[in-house]
């Protein structure tokens, strides 16, 4: 398979068969380096060599009453995690500035549960306008659960560009991983958030005992949605959930997922998220070929790799970190 050949019609408009996606996946490793090569040339035309940096705040943790199998917040969760209600205005606001300060251009506003109640959305609106007073071009993304029109309306009016809310896994694998809600609930709040005017992010863990032609499906239905942010996490296995001990995957295979995913979403920001530590171990600076974001800091109840560790992996690579949600004038605040 010639790969960028395969590239070339990608940017010229052509969506890949599943043939064509089930050879990707299924690759031999020494063709690795000419697919990346091929994934960096479609990553290259629409983002150049800039990265985009986010950074969770995780302002709600424990206390889900959700079944998901991967998260250790869960009520089926044994994994000893820190447990606490919604934090304050102020706390958030604090995030935020740390979050400035390293250059972060994104925002993540995450908390655990089904779906926010009127006091969290209320916390959230209040600090979200605070942030935009001091940080008018930070992009500010919410990760709330599932939500209701007139919830989706307030974040828009109050600041939020982004609302975050994985589909996780395929339509078909979806009832493997949780019963308490419907793959249908996800597509339908990622719909909402478009109707009220704000971006879509939504994403998948990959390695939850899925197949090939799961995670074909994943990326077709991120097309479909148009998502505008992808993040895609590798699973993490924590002891105390119901996928602990699951250790499917290799760093080469999670190479080739991220291609097959700028293949099949080209203009798209595609963010290695979660677990890239994990499983992409000494790999990790090959998966910014195919993606062009990455998290800073920590994630909802797991370490990520130190702040100076990556921002000297992108130097090692040559890549920026790309400034425009953070205008130059605010930088300038910022370090003085």
């Amino acid at each position: 398979m010639n790969y960028m050949t395969l590239a070339n019609k990608v940017l010229e408009g052509y969506e890949i068969t599943n043939e064509e996606a089930f050879k990707i996946l299924e690759s031999p490793d020494e063709d690795l380096l000419s697919l990346l090569h091929a994934a960096y040339k479609i990553r290259k035309a629409y983002f150049g060599n800039k990265v985009k940096l986010n950074m969770i705040i995780n302002t709600k943790s424990g206390l889900c009453p959700e079944n998901c199998g991967y998260c250790s917040q869960s009520i089926v969760s044994k994994a000893p995690v820190e447990k606490y209600a919604m934090m304050t205005k102020e706390e958030i606001v604090a995030g935020a500035e740390r979050a400035a300060s390293l250059n972060v251009g994104t925002y993540c506003i995450v908390a655990s549960g089904r779906g926010p109640v009127k006091r969290e959305i209320d916390i959230v609106v209040d600090a979200v306008k605070s942030i935009k007073e001091k940080y008018k071009d930070m992009t500010i993304c919410a990760c709330l659960g599932i939500l209701k029109p007139e919830q989706a309306q307030r974040l828009k009016e109050a600041g939020v560009n982004r609302y975050n809310h994985n589909i996780n896994t395929s339509a078909n694998h979806h009832v493997n991983i949780t019963t308490s809600h419907t793959y249908d609930d996800r597509v339908t709040t990622v719909e909402l958030v478009k109707e009220a005017g704000i971006s879509p992010c939504s994403g998948v863990i990959v390695g939850m005992r899925e197949t090939k032609e799961d995670v074909i499906s994943m990326a077709r239905s991120l097309r479909a949605l148009d998502a505008d942010s992808i993040p895609v996490n590798f699973l993490n296995a924590i002891d105390g959930t119901p996928l602990q001990g699951t250790r499917e995957l290799n760093p080469r295979y999670c190479l080739k997922v991220l291609s097959l995913f700028r293949f099949i979403n080209p203009t798209k920001e595609i963010r290695v998220s979660g677990g890239r530590e994990v499983n992409l171990g000494t790999l990790q600076p090959l998966s910014l070929y195919p993606a062009n974001s990455i998290f800073l800091g920590d994630y909802l109840t797991t370490e990520g790799q130190p702040n100076e560790q990556d921002k000297k992996m992108l130097e090692d690579l040559g890549f920026e970190i790309d400034l425009e949600p953070l205008k130059q004038e605010q930088l300038q605040k910022i370090n003085n």
